[in-house]
């Protein structure tokens, strides 16, 4: 009879190892040397004899610049544990072994205080959001301590109790190396990719439970908060946009779904779609999640930099451990499958000084209090769960259909499974767009198969999703930014799609802005099909001398039912700005106005050769997104004079 393998065993003589807890039953050790690489393309996936091998790499914020984002770079390395050893060890055998002593912490509190927080708050509310930078952003800040035990004693000491006291965690986990030590629970799957198919876990929303508990009515009154539930579908629609980069079918969602935790609940929706690319390139092009960064994502990083003091180190990277697949198949297929948990509500020891970094996604209905409020919420998450604050005894949740039916019936029963709380989840995706929650077909046709349109990117990503949705109309579509589009792209495209981007459209100093201008000034002169969306639609409605405007409230992730041209249609719109005529207003002179009746907002542009949106019809938040999509392509293709 074999002996089970023991955590000292698995650990004898390992300078560097991980252990990592996510299913239930045993606790992974994994061993091996320690290899720092410059970028994700680096990540030694094969030996020198090409044989492919296991890896788990840390991944820093940092890398948003193999993405050209910014950051506050920290040199935080890009850092590899090759394993040569992977045991399983039995979860209970690892508890007996696991030190229980608690750490001690010393001059233990916030990097900045609660009222420079709430006032960092507000800046980002009316100095970023309200001026057209973006939907949502996350603002960190750190919980900070000295730490005088051994570092490998005290990442043992916490990774034992995270997994005693923490539940709903994604990953339990602990990385030691030389210089570093990362303990943490993190709640989300950040992305995975496994047999070609890849899955990714948007949370968003945190409810923290009232003294005594989590019930029904109290997260009943959580699950029917505007501000929660749209901060929720706008990281779902930021989501789907890494998922149409690297997904042939775009990406599927299902859900909502609770995740209820030891303090903390929150919702969250899957994301799956199918994909051929090397696991290392799908982590590129989902860096990094928006539940910790923002939308869109590339100004979210020029924001965080604005408004972060410090750098964020491996806070809101990810740990993406590569498995080898055990029989390739293809030989095109990848070679390796990725899991990839979001390095968040983890601890990190470094040099004898202990972090603990939290932040609070920030929207357009955010109070600052509130936020600063969060950011205690996660932080006790951890510090609670290692001893470093008072502890509150976590309640049980029940067992779900595939726990052992012999174990004993829980204390507390899962909320997600009262009926109102079920109703209440499901009564969301009434909302939401039939085309990202139905199976698409992998090879969809459409009534404009044959044709073709350029697509350029004006820094929001939402040009993917775009794309998605005009290739299931039959075109063929090409991406290109903003700055990679020359004069000639202008005038030879068959169709050409001027993308959505974030910011003030009449900025003169803008470059991004002056050559947005250009492409759509150029274009409209041409007489060739041209659609407009979001930013480049104020952009072509300036150019017919239509004013732009402020709204007195950023439209960021808001759902409305507009008239199109005679049809109304439920679409999601993300604008600060808009374009405004006097109210009763239907043309300007052979261009057709589409405006609320009330404000004059002009909702939508219609001419010879030529139609424009304000909304996001390819939204998670616009039902009737691609019906009214194929109508204003249909307009702008149509023969002039027709």
């Amino acid at each position: 009879m074999t002996s089970s393998p023991t955590l000292s065993a698995a650990l004898a003589d390992a300078a560097s190892f991980a252990l990592i807890a996510r299913d239930g039953r045993t606790v992974e050790v994994l061993t091996g040397d320690v290899i720092d690489v410059a970028v994700l393309a680096d990540i030694p996936l094969t030996d020198a004899a090409g044989t492919p091998r296991e890896v788990l790499a840390l991944v820093p914020y940092r890398q948003v610049q193999e993405r050209g984002f910014e950051c506050h770079d920290d040199a935080a390395p890009l850092r590899c544990l090759v394993v040569d050893g992977h045991v399983a060890v039995p979860l209970e055998t690892a508890m007996a072994e696991l030190p229980t002593e608690p750490i001690a912490l010393r001059d233990a509190g916030f990097d900045i205080d609660d009222a420079g927080y709430a006032e960092i708050v507000r800046r980002v509310i009316s100095d970023e959001i309200g001026r057209g930078e973006g939907a949502n952003f996350v603002i960190r800040r750190d919980y900070r301590a000295a730490v005088d035990a051994d570092a490998r004693t005290a990442a043992l000491t916490w990774f034992r109790a995270l997994l005693e006291h923490e539940r709903g965690a994604y990953w339990t986990f602990a990385v030691v190396t030389a210089d570093h030590v990362a303990v943490g629970a993190s709640p989300e799957a950040h992305v995975s990719a496994q047999g070609g198919v890849v899955t990714m876990n948007p949370i968003s929303g945190t409810f923290r439970h009232p003294a005594g508990g989590a019930t029904a009515e109290t997260l009943g009154e959580f699950l029917r908060s505007t501000k929660e539930t749209e901060e929720l579908f706008m990281v779902v629609d930021e989501e789907l946009k890494m998922m149409s980069a690297v997904c042939s079918d775009g990406g599927r969602i299902t859900g909502p779904h609770l995740k209820e935790m030891s303090r903390l609940t929150h919702t969250e929706y899957m994301l799956r779609g199918r994909s051929t690319l090397d696991p290392r390139d799908i982590l590129r092009e989902t860096m990094f999640a928006p539940t910790v960064t923002g939308s869109p994502m590339q100004n979210a990083c020029t924001v965080i930099r604005r408004h972060e003091r410090t750098p964020r180190g491996y806070y809101s990277g990810v740990a993406a451990l590569f498995t080898p697949v055990a029989e390739a198949g293809d030989a095109a297929a990848p070679t390796h499958d990725l899991d990839a948990p979001i390095l968040i509500r983890t601890a990190y020891l470094e040099g004898g000084r202990l972090s603990v970094p939290v932040g609070a996604t920030l929207v357009r209905h955010s109070d600052p209090a509130g936020e600063v409020g969060e950011t205690h919420g996660k932080a006790a998450g951890v510090l609670g769960a290692i001893g470093a604050i008072e502890r509150e005894a976590a309640l049980e949740v029940s067992a779900d259909a595939d726990a052992d039916p012999d174990a004993p019936a829980p204390a507390h029963p899962a909320l997600a499974a009262d009926p109102e709380i079920a109703t209440l989840l499901a009564s969301r995706n009434t909302r939401l767009a039939p085309f990202w929650m139905n199976p698409q077909d992998p090879e969809p046709g459409g009534p404009f198969e044959g044709r073709s349109a350029l697509v350029v990117d004006a820094e929001d990503r939402f040009t993917t999703m775009l794309a998605h949705q005009l290739r299931h109309l039959g075109l063929s579509v090409r991406i290109a930014l903003w700055s990679e589009v020359t004069d000639d792209d202008v005038l030879s495209a068959e169709l050409l799609v001027a993308g959505p981007g974030p910011g003030d459209p009449r900025a003169e100093r803008s470059i991004r802005m002056r050559r947005m201008r250009e492409i759509v000034a150029h274009r409209r002169a041409s007489g060739r099909p041209l659609l407009a969306v979001c930013l480049s639609h104020q952009i072509l409605a300036d150019s017919l001398g239509i004013p732009l405007v402020p709204l007195d409230r950023p439209h960021q992730g808001l759902q409305k039912t507009v008239d199109v041209f005679g049809m109304p249609a439920s679409i999601g719109f993300y604008n600060t700005f808009t374009a405004r005529v006097a109210p009763g207003t239907e043309a300007i002179g052979d261009v057709q106005i589409a405006a609320d009746p009330r404000s004059g907002d002009v909702f939508a542009l219609r001419g010879a050769g030529c139609a424009s949106i304000q909304g996001h019809l390819e939204s998670i938040l616009s039902r009737d997104g691609m019906t009214t999509l194929q109508r204003l392509v249909q307009h702008a293709l149509a023969p002039v004079g027709a």
